[in-house]
């Protein structure tokens, strides 16, 4: 007589168990894969494809051909993002490192040169990505024949320009640091940062070389002009761009002043910029000066600069250039470091959304 060996029916039934657990994962596998391939989302106004990818967590080195290869039939000219398209977004490949928005930004370099910050400060140590994907437009007021208002202190002039224009270099510097791309367009091939409190006057200043015409329309009709050219090819680049215009007022001497803010009144964000830069000096005033206050002001101004300019812009008065206590301020070159880095950290603010 021959023996079956039959198998035990709860045998059966365990295997019939791991064959479903095995094949509800396998289904779901594909389902997800299968989802990750048809994310899709709109882009923001003015965002090009490598903003577009930063932010939704994908490195642009990686990702930017596959991007453009599912999308093809709906990029614009020069492979431009359309408002209001639907664009798939690259699934994320695996084992990669660009699996984050911080891997991607991570991949700015350690340190830069930028010669027009001078000799000692030329090399600029990035420690943050916190602006990477962002572009900044710093302008600091008049400059070549136009020195702007001038002040005194005994024997020594102060020109708006000059003290605009340090300034102006420390805020690059700080952006700089902050992993921004930084397009200085008022520039002295020599100044650089200076610690001076009595900074020497010149008429070398140009418009990213183009000699500084003395007719005020032209003058600011050219730098005008300069950011808008630069802009067109960096909204394709960078989720985020601003530009800021710094001047020094001059008003009556005993008229002391706080940093004050002029926005467009045609763009909201514009107005939410300015915002933002006096809720960061009130912050730091309340932190470094508790019983002084802070006074400044914000308000929209038809302003040739911020009319013309296309990127949204903020219009800034350090102080009154006349007035003694005002004076300290542009004077002493901790207090010029600390109004750039206040600058920088109100560009901090509104790009968090502040």
């Amino acid at each position: 007589m021959s023996t079956v060996c039959a198998i035990p029916i709860y045998r059966i039934c365990q295997m019939r168990q791991i064959y479903t657990l095995l094949t509800t994962l396998f289904l779901l596998a594909l389902t997800t894969t299968a989802w990750g391939q048809r994310q899709t989302a709109t882009p923001r106004r003015g965002e090009g494809i490598s903003a577009f990818l930063i932010r939704h967590d994908r490195s642009p080195r990686v990702y930017y051909d596959d991007f453009v290869e599912l999308n093809r039939r709906k990029l614009g000219k020069g492979k431009s993002l359309l408002h209001g398209v639907a664009y798939t977004i690259p699934p994320l490949k695996s084992g990669s490192e660009e699996k984050s928005e911080s891997n991607a930004k991570a991949r700015i370099p350690s340190t830069r040169v930028e010669p027009l910050l001078g000799k000692r400060d030329a090399e600029v140590k990035i420690s943050s990505n916190r602006l990477a994907g962002c572009c900044f437009y710093v302008v600091s007021g008049h400059g070549g024949p136009d020195p702007g208002a001038i002040g005194r202190i005994g024997k020594h002039q102060l020109h708006e320009d000059e003290y605009a224009y340090d300034i102006a270099l420390r805020l690059a510097r700080n952006l700089m640091q902050e992993g921004a791309e930084v397009r200085v367009i008022i520039q002295d091939a020599k100044d650089g940062i200076r610690d001076d409190a009595y900074l020497a006057n010149s008429k070398r200043e140009t418009c990213m070389g183009e000699a500084i015409p003395l007719n005020q329309t032209r003058r600011l009709a050219q730098r005008c002009q300069k950011i808008n050219a630069l802009y067109r090819k960096d909204r394709k680049r960078y989720s985020y761009c601003r530009a800021i215009f710094i001047h020094v007022d001059s008003r009556g001497k005993g008229n002391q002043t706080d940093v004050f803010f002029y926005h467009s009144k045609k763009t909201a964000e514009s107005k939410r910029l300015a915002g933002n830069m006096k809720k960061t000096f009130e912050a730091n005033y309340n932190e470094h000066q508790p019983n002084r206050g802070f006074s400044g002001t914000v308000s929209g101004r038809n302003l040739y600069v911020l009319a013309q300019t296309t990127p949204v812009s903020v219009f800034v008065e350090l102080g009154n250039i006349q007035n003694s206590f005002d004076q300290k301020r542009l004077i002493m070159k901790d207090n010029r470091q600390a109004l750039a880095k206040w600058l920088m950290e109100g560009f901090l603010r509104d790009h968090k959304g502040g």
